[in-house]
């Protein structure tokens, strides 16, 4: 409403002042600075409107989360699966995912760095990773500062494809445009003075901007093509100097985030100021289109060639550092998550990073996406090259102990506390068989596919140290066949000097404990008290004496 009252009162002055040429120029000279200033001012308060409510939101999100509702949350479906060591069996990604509980990204970008720091099976530098988080979570204005301002940020073209049309740019602006655009808005002024003060006749003025529009014209193809494409990427480079702004003016305490802090430094000039520059360049190269403004610019200042020329000398200059700023902004979206995590679960606990014979021992443990309320905690202490072998009774949490514990490792491994009172850990990467599937459209079997998964381990374990998890293997075979084929499997695991835990309802395969020191038998319970079944969901030492299925077959009228 303030841009339109000062376009009308500057054309009432112009036109009731039109017999005095000066007073005009005047009029249209303030005119055109107040709007200006107006359409400034207008943005920076739409974009203090967006922040405020990209605020609003992130803390409504994390209200709810802590209700434990978050199924409607991005869940990181599109890095799902089937062949990597452990995602698809510990559902880490998907519907009700620990990636769906976890993420708070705002770009795409970092979403992708945050599953590929869960995925990764990465145990170098845990400690680092700790601190990292530590630091972050501490920083909650911070954390959410930057996810506001990631959130406004509207990405039309991907950062690989901008680094890759930085780093493949041919300039096409002469470098005598460096002086000639200011020495030709220097003349423009000049003949416009002297027009006021009635020195030069008008056309003087109309032959110099046509000569300005025919220099323009020789580049004006490859002017617009490079217009066309700055714009593109003019919203991503707006917001992410606020980003950079945001990341140089924190005090980090742990090497990792100053590390990334220092990598967006180049020769004591803030990468904030110099992205910022850029989307200032590109802002003012879009001025060419503005109507009649956007004309007279370009055919008295040469403005299209003016801004082409600087906008390629910055490209020169800074887009090889380009990729460590969009590294850095992408690590801090995504150790962003982390740090709110940790902030959002102050019981849990870091493990304590140790190199010795204790793989992984903890105390009061249960999965974290279980709610506080129903959780039923186990201890437990698994030693290097040890195998568990876990019985139980269908429902009993055999397969939830599985995943728990899986998962505490590949929060362990990524630097995150873990839901349990205490924890010692010597990091080790993770494998897993435990929800193997079959495919109609490569033609395997299930059984086929499982033997595929087990191959798979066998093959990984021979270069690297793994924690391996399996979950009731050779189910796709008769049980005389399973049970052979099982103790001889395990044992070839045992004898690989190999770590993990195999859950299973045959209970032939707990024999093996009696030849293999290596080998203990535990087992989770469940009781029939009053015709109904009563779970503890407590982890034992032995064998499951107990099974249910025929049970459940009657409670539920299946059979009689």
């Amino acid at each position: 409403m303030l841009r339109l009252a000062v376009f009308l009162l500057f054309a009432f002055l112009i036109y009731f002042y039109s017999s005095s040429t000066s007073l005009v120029f005047l009029f249209i000279f303030l005119g055109i600075v107040s709007f200006l200033f107006l359409v400034s001012r207008h943005s920076d308060l739409q974009q203090q409107k967006e922040k405020l409510q990209q605020l609003i939101e992130l803390n409504e999100t994390e209200l709810s989360v802590l209700k434990r509702d978050f199924y409607h949350l991005p869940n990181g479906e599109e890095f799902v699966n089937p062949q990597h060591e452990f995602s698809q069996d510990i559902d880490l990604f998907g519907n009700r995912s620990f990636f769906q509980y976890l993420n708070r990204t705002a770009l795409a970008s970092g979403k992708r760095t945050l599953a590929h720091l869960l995925s990764s099976n990465n145990i170098d530098q845990i400690e680092q990773k700790q601190d990292s988080i530590r630091d972050l979570a501490k920083k909650i204005k911070f954390r959410q500062e930057f996810t506001a301002i990631a959130k406004m940020t509207q990405v039309k073209i991907k950062p690989p494809i901008v680094l890759d049309w930085f780093k493949n740019y041919e300039a096409f602006v002469p470098s005598v445009h460096k002086w000639l655009p200011k020495v030709f808005t220097a003349v423009s002024f000049l003949l416009f003075l002297s027009l006021a003060l009635d020195l030069i006749p008008w056309f003087y003025v109309a032959g110099w901007f046509i000569l300005g529009w025919i220099i323009i014209g020789r580049f004006a193809k490859k002017v617009n093509e490079l217009s066309g494409y700055v714009s593109e990427i003019q919203s991503t480079f707006q917001q992410y100097h606020l980003l950079l702004g945001l990341i140089e003016v924190t005090d980090f305490q742990s090497d990792w985030n100053k590390n990334q802090q220092n990598k967006i430094q180049i020769d004591q000039k803030k990468a904030s100021a110099l992205v910022k520059d850029f989307s200032r360049l590109i802002d003012a190269l879009e001025r060419k289109n503005y109507m009649i403004f956007g004309q007279l610019i370009s055919g008295f200042m040469l403005w299209d060639l003016w801004k082409a020329y600087e906008i390629e000398q910055w490209i020169k200059q800074y887009a090889p550092s380009t990729e460590n700023w969009f590294k850095a902004i992408d690590y801090f979206d995504a150790y962003n998550s982390l740090g709110g995590f940790a902030f959002n679960h102050q019981s849990y606990t870091y493990p304590k990073i140790t190199q010795n014979e204790v793989v992984l021992k903890s105390t009061e443990a249960v999965h974290p996406l279980i709610n506080p309320k129903d959780a039923v905690t186990n201890d437990y202490k698994i030693n290097q090259q040890e195998f568990f072998i876990i019985t139980g009774a269908n429902m009993a949490g055999k397969s939830t102990f599985l995943r728990s514990i899986s998962l505490q490792i590949v929060m362990g491994n990524v630097g995150l506390p873990v839901c349990a009172k205490t924890c010692e850990y010597s990091p080790i990467k993770l494998i897993t068989s435990m929800r193997t599937v079959d495919s109609l459209a490569d033609d395997a079997s299930y059984f086929f596919s499982e033997l595929t998964r087990l191959k798979f381990i066998v093959d990984q374990i021979k270069k690297n140290k793994y924690f391996i998890i399996l979950d009731e293997i050779l189910k796709g075979t008769n049980s005389t066949d399973k049970a052979i084929g099982s103790r001889k499997f395990v044992e070839k695991l045992v004898n690989s000097h190999s770590t993990g835990i195999i859950a299973t309802h045959d209970l032939s395969l707990c024999e093996v404990a009696q030849s293999l020191p290596q080998v203990e038998n535990h087992y989770f319970d469940a009781q029939i008290i009053n015709e109904e079944l009563h779970f503890d969901y407590k982890f034992k030492k032995g064998i499951c004496q107990n099974m249910n299925a025929s049970f459940l077959l009657k409670k539920m009228q299946i059979v009689d």
